[in-house]
């Protein structure tokens, strides 16, 4: 079972899969301590541990990539396979003046149209076998579940950032010690994006190289304004912006052997994420999920005699439902 990317996800970072986790080889066929996208035959009933399942509902993510991924991409239960309305953005908008009722006469009629998609969330999952003469401890099950769990909601975190990049409309700025407000360039990319879709984001989100310039270029001024501007927390730059929420992603991925990179890049990103909204409410992305087991994942334990597969599943598919108003502002 391979962890299939959507379009146009796929073409941005193609190859996630086969790059970073080789292909299931099947029962005692892989390396040790290999992560890799895992078969279907590892999700067979008789292999579930529901004690492993239960942890994961109490675990804490010490990356807390899980409210940054919540944050970012609010979830949206659906079942596997489901119907929502991508909805016509200008019908939101419209306006009369002949809304008044004439004795005897009925009301105006008025109708919203949007398109049905069909959808279904993708089942994605990794094992890793650890060998009997590794373990360490009594928790090394537990360990080893929340490692993968990491990895499933960290490349969760990629695609809806990759899909996210793909429908944003950029612009490139310069940030430096010439660049006197570099918080204008945000509050005007959020104005063009609401004069698109009608609608103000409610999410600024930065990567970790467009905040650092955001903070040299004030750093580098002598100003009582400039000092403020700089020692401004998220929160405050979320009031300044008129937004819910602006965060700064630092997390990295390994992207090669002897490399780590961003998540995010040096950009700027703004966009409506709403938390708690139905399928068919018109934002600009969701990460529609399916209950795995009854919870966010399930696990699953292959026991051999020298070794043992642990395997831990989730579903979800992060979909663009409207592309209107979708910003980003490239930073150098």
């Amino acid at each position: 079972m391979k962890n299939y990317l959507p379009t146009p996800a796929a073409g941005l970072i193609h190859g996630l899969n086969d790059a970073l986790f080789p292909a299931d080889a099947g029962l005692n066929a892989n390396p040790v301590g290999v992560i890799c996208a895992a078969n279907e035959s590892r999700f067979a009933s008789t292999f579930y541990s529901e004690p492993l399942t239960a942890y994961t509902v109490g675990w804490h993510d010490p990356e807390n990539l899980d409210a940054v991924l919540e944050d970012l991409f609010p979830s949206v239960p659906v079942n596997r396979r489901f119907e929502f309305k991508a909805a016509n953005n200008a019908e939101s908008f419209l306006s009369e003046t002949d809304d008044v009722r004439a004795i005897g006469a009925t009301f105006k009629r008025i109708e919203y149209t949007g398109t049905s998609v069909n959808q279904k969330t993708f089942n994605k999952g990794l094992t890793i076998r650890v060998d009997h003469d590794d373990e360490v401890g009594d928790a090394w099950r537990e360990t080893n579940v929340q490692l993968l769990m990491q990895r499933l909601l960290r490349n969760d975190l990629r695609r809806g950032l990759a899909i996210l990049d793909a429908a944003a409309a950029n612009t490139a700025k310069t940030w430096s010690s010439g660049t006197p407000n570099p918080d204008k360039d945000v509050r005007d990319m959020l104005r063009q994006g609401t004069d698109v879709s009608g609608v103000r984001g409610n999410l600024v989100v930065f990567g970790e190289a467009a905040y650092d310039l955001r903070l040299d270029a004030y750093e580098a001024q002598n100003t009582p304004y400039a000092g403020r501007a700089a020692s401004m927390t998220q929160e405050q730059l979320a009031q300044k912006y008129q937004v819910d929420l602006v965060r700064n992603i630092k997390a990295r991925y390994q992207s090669s052997t002897t490399a780590k990179t961003a998540v995010v890049p040096s950009v700027v990103y703004s966009y409506l994420a709403l938390k708690g909204v139905t399928k068919d409410d018109p934002t600009n992305v969701k990460r529609f999920v399916t209950p795995a087991r009854g919870g966010k994942f399930g696990v699953y334990v292959v026991e051999h005699e020298k070794f043992t597969d642990i395997s831990v599943e989730m579903y979800s598919n992060l979909v663009i439902t409207s592309p209107l108003g979708i910003r980003k502002l490239t930073a150098t």
